[in-house]
């Protein structure tokens, strides 16, 4: 908590009008880009560091996750969706 408020002070500190059209559209692309970084080595390696098999429940949800991300552009829906359908999956089998 300590951590996101340091951060978030830096943050509103820096006036809209200081960054330019390019710095803007740079910055356009983080949370795209740390999004899949945080998120595929959670759910391609197992806890021992070897990548899971092509049946585990995470693999199948991971799909689902991106087509509905491909599909419809939004990062909640694409959230929601791998996590109802890994939820789903874990509860049916």
């Amino acid at each position: 908590l300590i951590t996101y408020f340091l951060r978030y002070s830096m943050i509103s500190l820096i006036k809209k009008d200081m960054l330019n059209q390019k710095t803007k559209t740079l910055l356009s692309y983080v949370p795209s880009a740390v999004f899949p970084a945080l998120i595929f080595p959670a759910v391609l390696l197992e806890n021992s560091g070897a990548f899971v098999n092509y049946n585990d429940p995470k693999i199948i949800a991971i799909l689902i996750a991106m087509t509905v991300g491909f599909f419809s552009k939004k990062i909640i829906a694409t959230i929601l969706s791998g996590l109802i359908s890994y939820w789903i999956i874990i509860f049916l089998l």
